[in-house]
């Protein structure tokens, strides 16, 4: 039988991933400079190292919190975003061309495609002897 999965449920070990992430892309965002946000990235990474050995939950409850409290201190006021992500710059913004488009290319760049066409013309046909069927022949020709 399977198990629901839980909702809201993170470990603690989660939390701390994603707070060791939050607080990367904060120095990234404070130091544009490679070599700087690298050495900035490793004390970081030493600070984690030092604390993950505590296995009292109580102690590590706390470094957590106090973790997000710093981070919440220190974050930068224009946090940078990947431009395809949510708040970037192109979210969204991938324009799809409509089926119809296909049918203005030159035949000569059809003929590189010839199976994919020749299916397509197929369809075509088959969807217009649908409609055809659920909804009547057209009356007028000039009507659109």
């Amino acid at each position: 039988m399977a198990q629901l999965p839980v909702v809201g449920l993170v470990s603690h070990t989660r939390k701390v991933q994603s707070l060791y992430k939050r607080v990367l892309r904060c120095l990234e965002a404070w130091y544009d400079q490679r070599e700087i946000y690298r050495y900035q990235a490793v004390l970081m990474r030493k600070r984690f190292d030092d604390n993950k050995c505590i296995s009292d939950i109580r102690i590590s409850k706390k470094l957590l919190a106090l973790g997000e409290e710093e981070l919440f201190q220190k974050n930068h006021w224009a946090p940078r975003k990947f431009p395809e992500a949510p708040g970037g710059v192109a979210y969204l913004r991938e324009v799809l061309p409509p089926d119809w488009v296909l049918d203005y290319w030159h035949p000569l760049e059809k003929a590189q495609y010839p199976e994919y066409f020749a299916r397509r013309e197929l369809r075509k046909k088959e969807f217009v002897e649908m409609w055809e069927k659920k909804y009547g022949r057209s009356t007028q020709l000039g009507h659109h």
